[in-house]
């Protein structure tokens, strides 16, 4: 019998508030162990919340990035359940009445993946299992999170890992998030499910929990749907529970039973204001959206003629495009390749293409860019002048003035020392070998330190060559 796999993902986002969604303690990664905590965080009784304006407007924004519907009236629910990680006993989150309802994602093969909603909820503590005992940090309980509910319309690990990525890119470039899922405030919950191909019943699914990398989201979903076809082709049943995901294996294992909606007893959060946005709010929040990396990508391809994967990476990251973007309009396709390969190998972390900090901003590249463009500089002093930008932070005129480099060279004198120097490369080029044209124009490029503009050399050894 074939198999269709049914993947559905429920993607867990934190915000980047300067505080907690409740509260005022801070909400950056990687502070002291319950240093950034309060009674409020903490669930102390008689603690009184206060929502976070801007991890609404956040969420908003994320949604009309995705084409959400966005509601005009919304409000917070209590989702109950007892676990250590969250000591109030319940999550102060949204069930009944979220603020983004629909959306998609439209993956490279044109399928469109479609969202039920996106949620605005706390963010729970972290558990540290550590040789028997159980340590818990309570940071992030209170760290205004996103959780976007996708339909079970993707059906492959591979597809799910785009559906992420593209999530991630979307949502970055918003500027709600940095969706780091190293540090945790991007995290995957995967529903998987099989069923005979053709049929349109869907399978008992399993729900891997907290998957933080789309390596282990793919492996994951792969081993998941191996063990599920093997228990029903043996003439089992699947199970339908919460399952962990072991990296080390590649496994998963089983946690506990999965709950329903019922298990949690749902009501409405008495603490916390309903939440009415008016028509006005949202387009506020629509006009201040970027363009999307995807309508980028597009773009640079049209106007530019930039290759799809090149674009592709140039819009990936938003401080980046909008770099690039102030160069592009000297010459795109050399700015592209002074950044795809030059900045890149020198910025090469996710982290730091995300945060792009330069020691120059983008008129300083754009000035480069046109040099090189006019000819005033080589590809090659122009890399040279680009090295000593990154390392000083100075404007290429005054490198190349001050260092020496890419400065003002005699080509033409250069080109009637070459042809000098080497008759019997002129003679085969006479004779109509081409490649002893570029034996000069190497020459030319040695004597001149690699400053001389290679078109300009090219000409004038021609030139040259035709009086000679």
């Amino acid at each position: 019998m074939k198999w269709e796999t049914v993947i559905g993902l429920e993607t867990h986002i934190e915000l980047s508030t300067a505080s907690k969604v409740f509260c005022s303690c801070g909400t950056k990664f990687g502070g002291e162990p319950n240093s950034n905590v309060c009674p409020v965080c903490l669930g102390h009784p008689g603690v009184l919340p206060s929502l976070n304006r801007q991890a609404v407007e956040f969420t908003v924004t994320a949604g009309l990035a995705l084409g959400c519907e966005i509601a005009r009236v919304s409000y917070m629910d209590r989702k109950h359940y007892f676990y250590p990680d969250m000591t109030k006993a319940f999550q102060t989150s949204q069930f009944h009445a979220p603020l983004c309802i629909g959306g998609s994602v439209t993956l490279s093969s044109g399928r469109t993946i479609r969202l039920n909603h996106i949620h605005l909820e706390e963010d729970a503590g972290k558990l540290i299992h550590d040789r028997g005992r159980t340590l818990i940090d309570y940071n992030r309980a209170g760290v205004p999170l996103m959780e976007l509910v996708g339909e079970p319309d993707l059906r492959s690990a591979a597809e799910a890992s785009e559906y992420l990525e593209l999530l991630q890119s979307i949502v970055r470039n918003a500027g709600v998030s940095d969706c780091r899922m190293q540090e945790g405030s991007m995290r995957c919950d995967v529903n998987v499910s099989v069923r005979p191909e053709g049929s349109e019943t869907l399978g008992t699914r399993t729900e891997v929990k907290n998957l933080n990398s789309f390596a282990s989201v793919r492996q994951a979903i792969e081993f998941e749907v191996s063990r599920q076809i093997e228990v029903l082709e043996s003439g089992g049943r699947v199970i339908q529970e919460t399952r962990g995901f072991n990296a080390a294996s590649g496994e998963t294992a089983s946690m506990r039973d999965k709950e329903n909606s019922d298990d949690y007893r749902y009501f409405r959060e008495p603490d916390i204001i309903t939440v009415r946005l008016t028509d006005a709010d949202v387009e506020r929040l629509r006009s201040a959206l970027p363009e999307t990396p995807q309508a980028r990508a597009k773009r640079y391809v049209a106007e530019s003629g930039l290759t799809e994967s090149d674009a592709a990476l140039l819009s990936k990251y938003r401080k980046v495009a909008e770099f690039y973007d102030v160069a592009a309009k000297v010459n795109a396709k050399l700015a592209a390749s002074f950044i795809l390969t030059k900045l890149f190998a020198e910025v090469s972390t996710e982290v730091a293409r995300e945060e792009w900090n330069l020691k120059f901003d983008a008129a300083a590249f754009s000035e480069l860019v046109a040099l090189t463009d006019s000819g005033t500089l080589s590809r090659d002093a122009a890399k040279r002048v680009l090295s000593a930008m990154l390392e000083t932070g100075r404007s290429p005129q005054s490198i190349v003035e001050r260092d020496g480099i890419g400065g003002a060279v005699n080509v033409d004198a250069l080109c009637t020392a070459a042809i000098a120097d080497n008759p019997a490369a002129v003679r085969d080029y006479l004779a109509g070998k081409e490649k002893a044209l570029q034996s000069l124009i190497g020459a030319v490029m040695k004597a001149s330190k690699g400053q001389a503009p290679i078109e300009e050399v090219k000409s004038a050894l021609l030139r040259a060559i035709d009086a000679h």
